[in-house]
């Protein structure tokens, strides 16, 4: 039987302007919000933009011992979802940056689920982690910089709320959510 993650990234930005993200950070918590993983991953390419106010990162956190290589990361987080459920929010932006495809029936996000978007009657874009989880759940999260740990919590809890309505939907053929967008169709099985 598979398993239930939660993930989340923090990205930094590279390139002209720092407008291509690159993994920084990334978080996976399991079905009990227990950390799984939680780790700075050292830079491939040159930042450009750390994005420090939204991300609370700072060079000393991506060039410390403590930051993991990115080709390490990607193998331990694809061992980790593989066979797997995933959970979070804009999925397709974690996947794209860590370049690991996942089967679309086997992801679970809270930014796309129809019963939420219905809920804030948000039909047309992709309401953000914050506003999901004060709306639905009364709940703060991202009032500072970004935290993974807490996106991906957050994230979980939105998914748990409703998790016998979406699984009973997807158990009898139908698919609870809208699409992610049609550049990001690499990122899914």
């Amino acid at each position: 039987m598979s398993q239930i993650f939660a993930i989340s990234c923090i990205n930094v930005g590279v390139g002209p302007g720092g407008t291509t993200s690159m993994l920084a950070r990334i978080a996976i918590v399991d079905f009990r919000g227990n950390t799984v993983l939680d780790t700075y991953v050292a830079p491939t390419m040159k930042i450009t933009d750390y994005r420090t106010s939204q991300t609370g990162i700072l060079p000393a956190h991506l060039s410390s011992k403590d930051a993991v290589a990115f080709s390490y990361v990607q193998q331990q987080v694809a061992n980790i979802v593989k066979g797997n459920v995933i959970v979070g929010h804009s999925i397709w932006n974690d996947l794209s940056v860590l370049g690991i495809p996942h089967p679309a029936v086997d992801t679970r996000d809270v930014g796309l689920y129809q019963p939420f978007r219905n809920a804030l009657r948000s039909q047309n874009h992709v309401v953000g982690l914050q506003t999901l989880s004060w709306q639905l759940m009364c709940r703060r999260c991202q009032e500072s910089e970004q935290n993974p740990l807490e996106n991906a919590r957050a994230a979980l809890d939105l998914y748990r709320s409703d998790s016998k309505n979406w699984e009973d939907t997807i158990r009898r053929g139908s698919w609870p959510c809208a699409l992610p967008p049609s550049t990001f169709s690499r990122c899914y099985l």
